[in-house]
């Protein structure tokens, strides 16, 4: 497993990644297209993949500008091997090194990926307009539990 920042030719792999995921799926795939997983990547945030054999099987891209968590997802073949949990550490990480600011992020309500989040340290803020589950995570308490 290698574990680096994404890079531009990652997104085509980080974009089959995230349409095979069987929770939080997307309702149509033009909805997220490549030129705003670059956006993200390159402008917004910054983005880590998580590499086995030269195929990209999970990645993270977090929204500096926008305070928030844009992406986390790991093919469901590679689950449960500790892959989601360290793109988490190294995107939070990062994002903290940057700010203080409190970071945000919405995923659908009674998934795995709640419960996950719940494991990490995120604190349940309410719920979004769109129904997703909204958490919160200071930079307070993510440095205290590292």
């Amino acid at each position: 497993m290698i574990f680096r920042i994404a890079e531009i030719c990652d997104v085509k792999q980080m974009q089959v990644v995230r349409h095979l995921v069987k929770e939080n799926t997307l309702s149509n795939p033009d909805l997220v297209p490549d030129r705003d997983v670059i956006y993200y990547i390159t402008e917004k945030g910054k983005g880590w993949v998580c590499e086995i054999n030269g195929q990209v099987v999970g990645f993270s891209i977090v929204d500096l500008k926008g305070h928030s968590v844009w992406a986390l997802f790991v093919d469901p073949q590679f689950d449960q091997q500790g892959i989601g949990k360290q793109l988490h550490k190294l995107m939070v990480d990062w994002y903290f090194e940057q700010t203080s600011e409190n970071i945000v992020l919405g995923t659908a309500p009674n998934t795995r990926a709640e419960r996950f989040y719940e494991l990490q340290g995120w604190i349940r803020a309410g719920r979004y307009a769109n129904g997703e589950t909204k958490f919160e995570l200071s930079h307070q308490s993510w440095t205290n539990r590292h």
